[in-house]
């Protein structure tokens, strides 16, 4: 078994991962992300023991992960001179899903030590550099080749930035470059206001630091921003279709509560 140090927020890569491991071995799986299943049984060989452990109850947060993978498919399918920005990457694979082509320049980044796990884990690839630092510290940013068009992907991540921090990431990405996509998920104010609260969080020691009611409106943060459209997460037809019978019920029970159904969103944005 692989040690990771990591701490707090970092250790949230787990539950993602661990759920796109058990999509793997689904008879038709969301993403197939074989490699989730290879690191996810270095990290916990016995992930799937126990009471819950072939659960599909985290098959939502592979159906967020598809969706970013879609828009980026797309965007890049258009511009294929690309500079593409994995912010908090954690140990996804997506450089390795998705299969850019050379002429894309690919960043994952994330805190040097979940980096440095990463790099233990899945293969190095040709034109992806691995950018160990806090995305709050611009500095990275330096070393982005720009005058290109840019793919900033954030998943799972917004939420645990202040509001300032958004900001200023945001609106320094626009002014680097000429031309791009964002795509990100925010939750709204109840969940970020709770999330201490939120048992999950609490066993990773970890909170949101903000919350957006109406994610299209941080397109006023930029002149050049515009809001393109926004993707169903626990109301998503592809969970409906490929979870098994008893996750469906239960996601359509829990969709029932107010607030749930879109209480995450899954955003994109171009300038």
């Amino acid at each position: 078994m692989e040690e990771a140090e990591l701490v707090g927020v970092q250790k949230t890569l787990n539950p993602v991962l661990k759920a796109k491991a058990l999509d793997n071995r689904l008879p038709d799986p969301v993403l197939g992300d074989e490699w989730a299943e290879r690191v996810m049984r270095r990290l916990d060989p016995d992930y799937d023991k126990g009471r819950f452990g072939t659960s599909q109850m985290g098959l939502v947060a592979v159906i967020r992960t598809k969706v970013h993978d879609d828009w980026a498919r797309d965007f890049l399918a258009g511009h294929p001179d690309a500079v593409v920005l994995h912010l908090g990457c954690g140990l996804d694979a997506r450089v390795l899903r998705i299969d850019p082509p050379e002429t894309v320049d690919w960043y994952d980044l994330d805190y040097p030590a979940v980096i440095a796990l990463r790099r233990r884990l899945l293969p190095a690839r040709a034109h992806c550099t691995l950018l160990g630092s806090s995305v709050t510290e611009l500095s990275w940013l330096e070393r982005i080749p720009r005058g290109r068009p840019v793919l900033m992907i954030a998943e799972g991540m917004i939420p645990y930035l202040t509001e300032p921090d958004v900001r200023r990431l945001l609106t320094t990405i626009v002014d680097a470059f000429p031309a791009g996509q964002m795509q990100f998920d925010t939750v709204p104010v109840w969940a970020w206001r709770t999330s201490r609260w939120d048992p999950t969080l609490r066993k990773y020691d970890a909170e949101f630091h903000c919350g957006f009611d109406d994610p299209a409106k941080l397109a006023g943060w930029h002149r050049r921003l515009e809001y393109v459209e926004e993707a169903p997460m626990y109301g998503s037809p592809l969970l409906m279709a490929k979870a098994p019978a008893s996750t469906r019920r239960l996601y359509r029970l829990l969709t029932l509560l107010p607030g749930l159904k879109r209480s995450i969103r899954i955003v994109r944005f171009r300038f």
